[in-house]
């Protein structure tokens, strides 16, 4: 029986592992939740459940920071949404216990001060994302095996093959329809302006070690090949599925071993797989989360900052699609690179970079 703590239990990842623990009882048992507010929701999964903690981190925030990481925990899963799931992954860390990671912003904004704190504790991180857990698979759950290159798959979001011109007329609704993935709002915007994306290959950079110029992106529309891994004799191994997260969910909590989980593919009739590059610059959010990731410090810090403002306002009908970009290159060209050196630090970053991004689109609404 493995105990489960988990953050971000009323989101939609959160939402997802309690499904996967309620197929699996003989399995898992979940010892904490936390969710940021409260809510019916929140309450019936603690009748549910039970959990031996519990807390909302928007009524006590240092309360829900000690019921995240228990003693009794064995893994702590991170779903937790934007920077605030940060301070959650750095606790588990410190705690030496297994992190199931779903946050992104734990590695696109603290990956240099959270892969140190690992080094120290041999803290496991485990990835869950859909593309990180593929390149986890195809490494055998080995993620110090020697590569060539790692290969990041994009479905393009609701908007390839869209000119300048229409994307500035776009709808939060049509942002919100994407092609293949049923997400929470802020990850389908981003996956709309490739932001996502290349949050992905920041992460991928810390997860495995690899240099950014041997991490690739491509389009695949069909969302049904997660991820590559070529080796140094060419071949290439890829993982395959249906675009559902049960599956990389369960994968963090069961591996190595495989259990009963999301629909096969069915192999009975047609489909076509179809891939395409991915080019810098026809995706200036894509571009310029590469352009922060490579020169590191607090620079993607401040990129997921600003990104989160600016979808914000974007969802909120404040400013127009294609505005997300202009909120979110003016914080770059504003802010200065230092390196990334504590938690603290990277607040006070977060922060001005919010308070940028907010009075540049004061400006872009008028």
């Amino acid at each position: 029986m493995k105990n489960i703590a988990l953050t971000g239990s009323t989101g939609s990842i959160g939402r997802q592992v309690l499904n996967v623990v309620r197929a699996h009882p003989d399995l898992f048992k979940i010892v904490s939740l936390v969710a940021n507010n409260a809510s019916e929701e929140f309450e019936r999964q603690v009748r549910e459940f039970k959990p031996a903690y519990f807390a909302v981190a928007s009524k006590d925030g240092e309360r829900a920071l000690d019921a995240a990481v228990p003693p009794c925990a064995d893994v702590i899963f991170n779903a937790a949404g934007g920077f605030a799931g940060l301070k959650y992954s750095l606790r588990a860390v410190r705690a030496g216990k297994e992190l199931a990671l779903a946050n992104k912003e734990t590695l696109v904004c603290g990956g240099d001060i959270i892969c140190a704190e690992a080094e120290k504790t041999g803290c496991k991180i485990l990835p869950v994302d859909s593309e990180h857990s593929a390149i986890w698979q195809c490494l055998g759950f080995d993620k110090t095996r020697p590569v060539r290159r790692l290969i990041i798959t994009a479905s393009g979001g609701a908007f390839r093959g869209y000119t300048p011109e229409m994307l500035k007329k776009v709808t939060p609704a049509q942002a919100l329809n994407h092609p293949t993935w049923r997400m929470g709002k802020k990850i389908t915007v981003d996956s709309a302006t490739l932001m996502n994306k290349g949050y992905e290959v920041i992460e991928a950079h810390a997860l495995y070690g690899v240099p950014y110029g041997r991490i690739t992106a491509v389009i695949h529309p069909q969302s049904i090949v997660h991820s590559m891994v070529e080796f140094e004799d060419g071949a290439i191994l890829a993982q395959m599925g249906l675009p559902t997260m049960e599956l990389p969910i369960q994968m963090a909590l069961t591996y190595p071993e495989r259990y009963a989980c999301s629909q096969p593919l069915n192999f009975s009739r047609p489909f076509a797989l179809e891939f395409a590059p991915l080019g810098r610059r026809d995706f200036p959010l894509y571009d310029l989360a590469l352009a922060c990731g490579e020169a590191g410090g607090t620079l993607p810090c401040a990129l997921n900052a600003a990104d989160e403002v600016a979808v914000n306002a974007f969802l909120n009908g404040e400013i127009a699609f294609t505005d997300i970009y202009a909120a979110v290159e003016g914080v770059i060209s504003a802010t200065e690179r230092e390196e990334a050196e504590s938690f603290e630090q990277l607040c006070a970053v977060d922060g001005e970079a919010r308070l940028k991004a907010r009075e540049i689109i004061k400006n872009l609404k008028k």
